[in-house]
């Protein structure tokens, strides 16, 4: 059930069909109508359609004849968003270890901790919540709105593969490692190690993903 709170009703729809579609409740090629929605979210079929066009804009689904197709994020697009991700999101860390501030390091650093602390515990929710965070805290500050603006779109499309990724406990325990490593580059103030760093940590993400997921159209 949707909250009715200060936030516009339609911005509230948004977010909780873009988070059920793209953490996989509503899958790919599913064909879904207003009257499902509407009983889904417990709201009007106002702000439905208003969060639909949003959707429809974003490509995460198609309005057709059909209905309203879930198109998700499909395989040619998780490729492209993971090799756009490895070329810029160093770039993301190349700024932020010349512009944070020690403020800005103190909240980096209990977020790579409590990652650390979650690990061992398998306590997927939670790793999955401060690898995000993570990775937000970093494009933030970077000082870069336009770069903010373009990496914001594509690590929320990647919300299941991120998810799958922190429910593996190898990979899990690695991608901490890889965070305190570009933590403490940036901690540093080395950009160009920051750079590298990062670079790498998404690259083996994308090996991660792209083997996990071969089964994807």
């Amino acid at each position: 059930m949707i909250e009715h709170r200060t936030i516009s009703l339609a911005e509230q729809v948004f977010d909780r069909l873009e988070t059920d579609i793209l953490s996989g409740k509503y899958q790919q090629g599913e064909i879904l109508t207003e009257l499902k929605l509407v009983a889904d979210l417990g709201v009007s079929r106002t702000p439905i359609r208003e969060a639909l066009r949003r959707l429809e804009q974003e490509h995460i689904i198609e309005i057709s004849q059909k209905g309203i197709v879930v198109l998700g994020v499909s395989r040619r697009d998780l490729e492209d968003i993971l090799e756009i991700r490895m070329r810029i999101e160093g770039l993301a860390a190349y700024m932020a270890a010349q512009r944070i501030t020690d403020e800005e390091l103190d909240e980096l650093k209990e977020t790579v901790e409590l990652q650390e602390f979650y690990v061992p515990k398998h306590d997927a929710d939670r790793i999955n919540g401060m690898d995000s965070k993570f990775h937000l805290l970093i494009y933030r500050f970077s000082g870069s709105t336009p770069l903010y603006d373009t990496l914001m779109p594509l690590h929320k499309k990647l919300l299941k593969y991120r998810k799958a990724s922190v429910e593996n406990e190898v990979r899990s325990a690695y991608s901490s490692q890889e965070h305190r490593a570009i933590f403490e580059a940036i901690a540093a103030h080395d950009a160009e190690l920051a750079e590298q760093r990062m670079r790498a940590h998404i690259s083996n993400a994308k090996a991660y993903i792209q083997n996990k997921d071969k089964g994807i159209k």
